[in-house]
């Protein structure tokens, strides 16, 4: 059996404006406690991958949100508030989760962001928004509105999405376990099986 120190730890990919990103951080600590967050730009994802946001598909928006507003309430979660509008831009949000990876803090910050996203309806496209779930996290709100601006931080979610994208990502949220990637809420029990099947071998 190889030790822990031998077995890579999975990757989670998010991004802040996916309810299912929200729905899996929700449960990812029961199912994958070790795991690395890593938020992403999820629409330099999509665009990557030529594709582009269900919620601008108007042949399936209607039923993945029904579906989301399910899993949200069968999860103790509910209600699902939607933001108005929705989708909207992801890149201030994404910076601010790699300023908030960099202070230790991107757990919290991204589960208080997709908080107030889908409990509450905010605007994440809002820089005010932004900085409020900065905020309730305890990081300093002045830092971080300085850093969004800041060409470095730019560039490294940049490197971070590439990153994501040479990894094999092609949505979010996915879970990379040893190389194999699982793509969905649906799928961190999977994801978690792979985890527990890769400390068990030899």
């Amino acid at each position: 059996m190889r030790s822990h120190a031998q077995i890579a730890r999975p990757m989670f990919f998010i991004g802040a404006m996916s309810p299912y990103s929200w729905l899996a951080a929700e449960r990812i600590s029961q199912l994958l406690p070790h795991a690395i967050w890593q938020g992403v730009l999820a629409g330099a994802i999509f665009k990557a991958n030529g594709r582009s946001s269900w919620g601008l598909d108007e042949q399936q928006r209607d039923a993945r949100m029904a579906d989301c507003e399910a899993r949200a309430a069968a999860r103790g979660l509910g209600p699902l508030r939607w933001p108005q509008p929705w989708p909207t831009n992801d890149v201030a949000v994404a910076r601010a989760m790699l300023f908030a990876q960099r202070h230790g803090a991107l757990e919290p910050f991204a589960l208080a962001a997709m908080r107030m996203a889908f409990c509450e309806g905010t605007d994440l496209g809002e820089l005010g928004a932004v900085l409020e779930a900065g905020r309730r996290v305890g990081i300093d709100v002045d830092e971080l509105r300085r850093a969004l601006a800041d060409q470095e931080l730019k560039d490294a979610l940049r490197a971070a999405t590439a990153e994501a994208l040479a990894a094999g990502v092609f949505g979010v949220p996915s879970v990379i376990v040893e190389g194999q990637l699982f793509w969905g809420d649906d799928r961190l029990e999977e994801a978690a099986a792979a985890t527990r099947r890769g400390a068990a071998s030899t």
